[in-house]
């Protein structure tokens, strides 16, 4: 069955694509497009273009440029034909309709890349990869998924399964077949290859939550009492006036959010109601569900005035802290200092000195933020797991080789090592996709859009 969608994003643009895939993209192809040598498609060599127009029933739709792709040596594995027209909603959905009129049908979401997946062209953590890549909201985002796509990540797993299946086999073969002359299992070559897997799986599940960091973003509330500087360092993080900024305390009445990218980390920025006491009901609804949020937030930048003496809103601040993970902002250092920063110092590890009014707080913060992330000395190039259907499958593997490496230092039998060897097989290939249901490839690729 051969399938077509619209590549490029819905609206006015220089051009948009459409895409084909399957045995019979060429002479679909040639049913739309005349190239103006009047050579067919079907003739054409892999990786090169024509220029020519568009038709449908003989009425001429655009004017495009076709590129062809020939199996295996395509983004699917299959022929594929891109036709490349004036860019607009309108156009690209005239040139899609006249592919669809011909033989092909609508692509479903994520179609081309399963395609890919289901020919062998790449694993199930490089179509993942290919997802993050089109929703990277940064350049360090944008880098851990490439790196994937690149194979990192499957190629680390690889070599522990390869060596992992070397092991199985040979326990196997000396297991079921102990007249035959093979060499006996080395208990110290067992346990070197459970360590080497036991460090890279471990490996891969450190850096797990610094590269949720990296992709997803950190849910971060700014908190503190009225006028200690909240909205300005909002706004200042935001780039533009995002919250309104007055001297009169209670300005800010519900949550002000925004995303920002701090050094190599996404921080989804909540910008709360002043923490106090007030008989504004309004204000109060508030407070109230800035204290909600707090409590449920991965990162609290908790705000405190250098010019005023801590007050009892502080100390309530202060205590909540304890609960998440903190930075605590002192704010207004250009001015005289009241603040008991010794004080905050001893309940908050986290500390960063700010003027949020003049605008000399990014890079401090940038450096606290990525500390607390884990993302400073995090290496892109190394493979990061990039979701929690791969973060479970390493978790089963690693549980299962460390079951492997306790019977093995308890004298079990080489049967029991076995089957904990095959567990660990069996979840590193279905991490991989080599071996997995089709409910999980179905919902993998359930995420991805029309086109891709």
């Amino acid at each position: 069955m051969d399938i077509a969608a619209i590549c490029t994003a819905q609206g006015e643009g220089g051009i948009g694509v459409i895409r084909i895939s399957g045995d019979n993209a060429f002479e679909i192809a040639d049913k739309v497009f005349k190239n103006i040598n009047n050579k067919k498609v079907a003739d054409m060599k892999g990786y090169t273009a024509a220029f020519g127009k568009v038709c449908d029933n003989g009425e001429e739709i655009d004017e495009a440029v076709v590129l062809v792709y020939r199996a295996p040596h395509s983004y699917t594995g299959e022929n594929v034909v891109e036709i490349s027209c004036h860019g607009g909603i309108f156009i690209t959905k005239q040139v899609l309709r006249a592919v669809l009129n011909n033989g092909a049908v609508p692509a479903q979401a994520g179609e081309f890349t399963k395609r890919a997946f289901l020919n062998g062209k790449i694993d199930l953590t490089e179509a993942e990869a290919v997802i993050d890549i089109i929703s990277a909201k940064s350049r360090s985002a944008a880098r851990v998924a490439l790196f994937v796509k690149d194979g990192v990540l499957r190629r680390k797993i690889d070599k522990v399964k390869e060596e992992l299946l070397a092991q199985a086999a040979h326990l196997s073969a000396w297991a079921d077949y102990p007249e035959e002359d093979i060499v006996e299992v080395s208990d110290d070559e067992l346990f070197e290859t459970f360590n080497n897997a036991t460090n890279v799986l471990q490996g891969l599940l450190d850096t797990y939550d610094s590269g949720q960091a990296v992709k997803q973003g950190i849910d971060t509330v700014i908190a503190g009492r009225p006028n200690v500087g909240k909205s300005t360092l909002m706004n200042l993080l935001s780039g533009y006036e995002k919250s309104i900024v007055t001297d009169i305390p209670g300005t800010t009445r519900d949550i002000v959010e925004d995303t920002v990218v701090l050094g190599d980390v996404i921080l989804r920025l909540s910008d709360t109601a002043g923490l106090r006491d007030t008989d504004d009901r309004v204000e109060q609804i508030g407070v109230d569900r800035a204290k909600k949020r707090l409590e449920q937030c991965g990162l609290l930048l908790a705000v405190f005035d250098n010019n005023q003496i801590l007050t009892d809103d502080d100390f309530e601040l202060i205590e909540s802290a304890k609960n998440v993970t903190s930075i605590a902002i002192i704010n207004k250092i250009d001015l005289e200092q009241k603040l008991d920063i010794e004080y905050i110092s001893s309940k908050i590890t986290n500390v960063v000195y700010i003027s949020a009014i003049k605008g000399d707080c990014r890079e401090e913060l940038t450096k606290a933020v990525e500390k607390i992330a884990g993302t400073a000395n995090l290496n892109p190039s190394e493979g990061i797991l990039s979701n929690e259907r791969q973060r479970l499958a390493v978790v089963n593997a690693l549980t299962s080789v460390e079951e492997a490496k306790n019977a093995l230092e308890m004298g079990l039998t080489y049967d029991a090592i076995t089957v904990s060897l095959e567990d660990a097989i069996s979840n590193l290939l279905e991490l991989t996709g080599e071996s997995t249901s089709d409910e999980v490839i179905d919902r993998v690729f359930h995420n991805f859009c029309v086109g891709k």
